[in-house]
């Protein structure tokens, strides 16, 4: 009996025993299991997500390539943006973090969490830029607070700085954020959404050369996602820098002299082609691209009637005036029409068909010569030229000459003008040219167009007995070490249509008009110590009939008034400058345009006998911002 209840009682304790057992051992296979499960199944993703919470690699902008003028001023530089960005995984409570940021900085609540939204679809563990260059003052107050602001980062980013408020912002240029369209372009390799680009002039055509190597580091974080050590980092490789043809004294000068005005002007060196001065009047101030525009000033800037966005000096169309005169004298000396000796009467008028022309100057010039009828631009000598010649061996001259074509300036959206013809007006309009036209189109007025870029390098052509050069405005590229990638070559666009001897009858005319007593130019232009050539233009914003006194422009509005043409070079011997000037309704060339080309060659002449234009040299943005 005895053995009965022992046996009993084993069995009981060995059936319990190997439950325990089987619970023990499936406990430890579920447990294996889940291990194999994370460590095997998931242990990349773990892995990941692991380092993530420890490990992350953060971007370094590249320093963007600085730009210098000829003589080593610097133009535009780099300066720190402090940017307020968010580690939504880090942050812990959202909407107590970004309160905390509102107080801190001023930025309001809604577009903080605005901005957290649109980029909800993005890693939790990248950062969201919550706003760009903060100030030193948020700065201060976000540094003081960091240990209650989880997830919250400030990054010192370089930013595009230009030195001089809306100077040569035409040329230069300016940066913008990149948009969804030119990241899927491809042309842009490297730039990811939030870089800025340059989006006009010089920072767009030489956007790759300046643009940089970005770098990066990789550095441990704790908890909050604070920044606990660098574990590996690679440097950012700054862009190239640039070095323009502009002097920085005479780009100031020139936008002193027409700061109230809607104009245009442009200097040039007559042998090389370099750009020395572009002003086009109104300006902008590019910084407020980069810091941010808002919509109000976009719409101020778009709607202006002054075209403040617009480059005057290669967009702006203008009816040549008489500097057109240049054109009709070739044409006329090299087709034999006329020669030194021919002359005809000024009697302030002249008769074709039904109506009468008259001459700007209402008591006529007399006996006129072609050196005199360009110095003193009498307009019916010219008359009478262009109907010998015709509308079409005038235009053929003038393209000659390069109008109706884009001089090949490094600048987007250079116009080309026009140069009408008897098949172009047929072809436009649908009606045969009148001979009446011809007279209109011969001192520089009818359908004519050119751009005040044309108009220059026609003059330097003058100055420099006859070759077209291609303006420049680059003289070269050099990296933040010093190396010199690339340097300027001299360019031509061709010669103009004309022998030695009608150049030395061009340039005495435009030499008197500046230099005699009856040249249109002289009250306003001439100079004792510099000799100065040059030629008036004013052009009609609005047709005049043939025999409207000229003197009752003066009555009319504004807008209506026509606009002042100079276009000149010094020294007249041996041409080192060329300057043109459009002042839009300032209706005499020599009186409004003149003046400000004079200050312009005298502050070339003046900072070159003070030694100013020795060149200096160029600092290294290598390791600043």
């Amino acid at each position: 009996m005895d053995y009965y209840y022992k046996t009993a009682d084993s069995d009981w304790y060995r059936q319990r025993l190997t439950g325990v057992m089987f619970y023990v051992i499936a406990a430890f296979a579920i447990l294996l299991l889940r291990l194999f499960y994370l460590q095997v199944v998931e242990g990349e993703e773990y892995r990941r997500l692991s380092e993530n919470n420890c490990i992350r690699l953060q971007s370094l902008d590249s320093p963007r390539g600085l730009i210098f003028d000829r003589n080593g001023k610097l133009l535009v530089n780099n300066r720190p943006s402090f940017d307020l960005s968010i580690v939504v995984k880090d942050a812990g409570v959202i909407d107590d973090t970004v309160m905390k940021i509102s107080r801190y900085t001023g930025v309001p609540v809604g577009e903080l969490k605005e901005k957290i939204k649109s980029k909800k679809r993005r890693s939790s563990y990248k950062p969201i830029l919550l706003k760009r260059d903060i100030g030193r003052n948020s700065l201060a107050a976000i540094e003081v607070h960091k240990f209650d602001l989880p997830g919250v980062l400030v990054e010192i980013k370089p930013i595009r700085h230009y030195i001089f408020k809306g100077s040569a912002s035409h040329l230069l240029g300016y940066l913008s954020e990149i948009n969804s369209r030119e990241l899927k372009s491809g042309k842009y390799s490297g730039c990811r959404s939030g870089d800025f680009i340059g989006k006009f002039g010089v920072e767009k055509i030489y956007e790759e050369p300046m643009r940089g190597r970005r770098g990066g580091r990789q550095v441990e974080v704790n908890a909050t996602g604070q920044v606990v050590s660098v574990l590996k980092r690679v440097d950012a490789e700054p862009g190239n820098n640039l070095i323009l043809t502009i002097d920085s004294d005479l780009q100031q000068k020139a936008e002193q002299m027409t700061q109230s005005l809607t104009s245009a002007v442009v200097a040039m060196e007559p042998g090389t082609g370099d750009i020395l001065a572009m002003a086009s009047s109104p300006s902008f101030d590019q910084n407020a691209f980069v810091e941010g525009l808002s919509h109000k000033l976009w719409d101020s800037l778009r709607n202006d009637p002054r075209r403040p966005m617009t480059n005057k000096v290669i967009q702006g169309e203008y009816p040549p005036g008489s500097i057109y005169k240049i054109v009709a004298a070739i044409a006329a000396l090299e087709e034999g029409i006329i020669d030194e000796e021919f002359k005809t009467n000024c009697s302030g008028f002249y008769e074709y068909g039904d109506r009468v022309f008259r001459c700007w100057q209402k008591k006529g010039h007399g006996n006129v010569n072609i050196v005199k009828a360009l110095a003193e631009s009498c307009d019916v000598f010219f008359y009478q030229v262009g109907l010998k010649l015709g509308v079409d061996t005038l235009a053929e001259y003038a393209e000659k000459c390069g109008l109706g074509t884009r001089t090949g300036v490094s600048l987007e959206h250079e116009e080309e003008g026009l140069v009408p013809t008897s098949q172009w007006k047929k072809r436009r309009l649908g009606v045969p040219w009148q001979g009446g036209e011809t007279l209109s189109i011969a001192i520089g007025q009818g359908y004519n167009l050119v751009t005040p870029l044309q108009m220059l390098v026609l003059t330097s052509a003058v100055a420099n007995g006859g070759r077209r050069p291609v303006p420049l405005i680059l003289k070269s590229i050099v990296t933040a070490e010093g190396v010199v990638l690339y340097t300027k070559e001299s360019r031509s666009l061709g010669k103009l249509p004309a022998s030695e001897k009608t150049m030395g009858i061009l340039k005495r005319g435009l030499w008197e008009a500046v230099n005699k007593t009856s040249g249109t130019a002289w009250r306003s232009v001439h100079n004792k110590s510099i000799q100065i050539s040059g030629k008036t233009g004013t052009s009609q914003v609005v047709g005049r009939k043939g025999d409207d006194d000229p003197s009752e422009e003066e009555n009319r509005a504004e807008y209506l008034k026509p606009h002042a043409w100079f276009t000149a070079y010094a020294p007249s011997s041996n041409p080192e400058i060329a300057v043109s000037v459009i002042v839009e309704h300032g209706e005499h060339g020599g009186s409004a345009a003149g003046p400000i080309a004079k200050a312009l060659i005298e502050k070339y002449f003046e900072n070159r006998v003070a030694g100013e234009k020795t060149p200096v040299a160029i600092s290294s943005n290598k390791t600043g911002i």
